[in-house]
Parts: structure tokens; C-alpha cells; sequence
């Protein structure tokens, strides 16, 4: 039984939809009548602990939709942790000037706890997994409790080369749209006034690979985009940027280069090399992890087994 008869119809959803998504999504079958619910299958236990879930959140006034009970059933349905707690919603939060953030599946949670507690994490995996988001999220949480001075993202602007002179424009026209991702993130946390001054007054720098050249990043929350179209040679300069006091977050998809053929990426050269060090993470994420619209994993599937078919075919 729910208490709150007010709360229960948000957690149930309007004509019942989020229990419907549920059944959808589990091998169970709920019934309700009034306030109590129960549930009927092989995950009754797991569906239930998702209600209870939903539940908590609605007592702490938040939004309850289909992707916040998609999250729920991801999270409730993989794998406990060795200490076998399952892993709730609300236990791991970032809070920014306009919305709570908070993981969606156990590599999400993982990756926010990994960047907690080091100097260096590597995020890896494919596109729509957060692995930007959830670092551009960390770095404005630490920046808001001035446990960093300066936010800084970079990404190389083009193919590893970084050829903006063939590009229309002035500089800030030529770089704009490759750095567009990073300004879309921050968007969602900060608001236009206060994003516009930070920027401007350089608490905030969003700036191409080839800015990092010769600078050393004390006291900052460095984060480096699109890796994989680095460089050995560029992850290098990049990673040795590393100052007194500041974290440095390095995303990426190895499987998607854009890199010249032959050309090695630093990426993969740099996690093969460092991942065993102390004070370095690497959070992999797998297309479980996607948090997109639901066809951006259909066709990530699609797409890798057909590449898959032409490597095993020689087509």
C-alpha cells in the first residue's frame, strides 16, 4: 500500500501509464485497487521495489515520466554490487543551477562515483550514454561549490589535425559549431544570463584542442571531448596539462574515429597505458547505457551488426 492516495496516482500515472511501462518492460503483471498495488510474475519483487522507488521520489516533489521509470527499471534490473543493495535513484545526485541529475543505469552511477573520488577518468563507450553530460554536470556541480575555479572543455575542432583554416569565417565562427555540444550541455544547467557571464569573464572557456598547447590548468575541472580523434602525441599535451588541484574528465567512442588510416588514437593508446594507475578511473559503457531516444539504441544494433557482417564476409 502507497499512503499518500495523491502521491500513488503520480507514481501510477495517468490511466495507469508508468505501471503499464513497467509491465512492458518486466515479466510482470500489476493489480491495483485504490492505493495498494501488487504485482504478479517472475520480477514481482523487482517491480515492486521499482514502485517503491517511484514512490520516494514523488514524496521529494519530483517529476516522475517514462524516462524517470525506464531509469528505474534499468537500474532495478541489472546486477546488485557485491554489498547486495540495490542501487536507488535518488542515493547518487548532482544538483545544478536548473535541474537535479541523477545516473540512469549502474555504468552512470559508477562514472559519477569514479569522478568523485579522482583525479583523472576516462569515459568511454557509444554516443548517448551521458558520458559528456554526466561530466559537463560534475564539473558545474564543483564549480557552483567553489571546489573548482574554472570550468574548462575542449575538443578537437576537426579531424585530429584541427584544420580550421580551410573553414569560413573568424575563429570563433570556424570552431563554434564543433564546440556546440559542450554550450547545448551547459545550457541544461545553467541559466542563459549566468552562462553567458561566466564565459565571459573566463570561469567558464570552451575552446578547441590546440588552445590546451603550453598552458597548465591549476584549480580547474578540465574536460576533453571526442578523444578519440586525438592523437598520441595530442592526449599527451593534453593529459600533461594536468595543475595543483584540478580534474580532468577524457570522453570518448574508440569504435567511431574519424582519424586518417594508419593513424593511431590517442585514446586507446593512453587508456591501455594508464588505466591500472591509482588516481585514474575508466567507466566503460555499453549500449544498455543509452539514454536517448530509444531508436538511437535500435540502430547503434543495427548498424554494429552489419559492420560486423561486412568485417566476417570481407565486404
Amino acid at each position: 500500500m502507497l499512503p499518500d492516495n495523491r502521491l500513488a496516482a503520480v507514481v501510477f500515472g495517468q490511466h495507469h501509464e508508468h505501471l503499464a511501462q513497467i509491465e512492458q518492460l518486466l515479466d510482470v503483471h500489476f493489480v491495483t485497487r485504490g492505493n495498494e498495488v501488487q504485482a504478479e510474475g517472475d520480477d514481482a519483487p523487482v517491480a515492486l521495489t521499482i514502485v517503491d522507488g517511484l514512490y520516494t521520489r514523488a514524496e521529494r516533489g519530483e517529476d516522475i515520466g517514462p524516462q524517470e521509470v525506464k531509469a528505474a527499471v534499468r537500474l532495478a534490473d541489472q546486477p546488485r554490487p557485491p554489498n547486495g543493495k540495490p542501487l536507488e535513484t535518488g542515493a547518487i545526485e548532482i544538483r545544478t543551477d536548473k535541474r537535479a541529475i541523477r545516473p540512469r543505469s549502474r555504468n552512470q552511477a559508477s562514472y559519477l562515483m569514479a569522478m568523485a573520488a579522482n583525479e583523472l577518468v576516462f569515459g568511454l563507450g557509444p554516443a548517448g550514454t551521458g558520458k559528456t553530460y554526466l561530466a559537463v554536470a560534475q564539473a558545474v556541480s564543483l564549480l557552483k561549490r567553489g571546489e573548482v575555479e574554472r570550468l574548462i572543455l575542449s575538443r578537437p575542432a576537426v579531424e585530429a589535425g584541427e584544420r580550421l583554416g580551410f573553414l569560413p569565417g573568424d575563429l570563433k565562427e570556424k570552431v563554434d559549431p564543433y564546440l556546440r555540444p559542450l554550450y547545448d550541455a551547459l545550457q541544461e544547467m545553467l541559466h542563459e544570463g549566468k552562462l553567458n557571464t561566466k564565459i565571459g569573464s573566463g570561469e567558464i572557456e570552451i575552446a578547441p584542442l590546440a588552445f590546451m598547447r603550453g598552458r597548465t590548468l591549476s584549480r580547474a575541472f578540465v574536460i576533453l571531448d571526442e578523444a578519440q580523434n586525438t592523437t598520441p602525441a595530442q592526449m599527451k599535451m593534453f593529459l600533461t596539462r594536468l595543475g595543483e588541484g584540478s580534474r580532468m574528465v577524457v570522453t570518448g567512442d574508440p569504435s567511431q574515429t574519424d582519424l586518417p588510416a594508419g593513424v593511431p588514437s590517442g585514446l586507446l593508446a593512453a587508456t591501455t597505458r594508464l588505466e591500472a594507475i591509482e588516481g585514474i578511473a575508466l567507466q566503460r559503457f555499453d549500449r544498455s547505457d543509452i539514454v536517448r531516444h530509444p531508436l538511437v539504441s535500435r540502430i547503434l544494433e543495427a548498424l554494429d551488426d552489419d559492420a560486423a557482417l561486412e568485417t566476417r564476409t570481407g565486404a
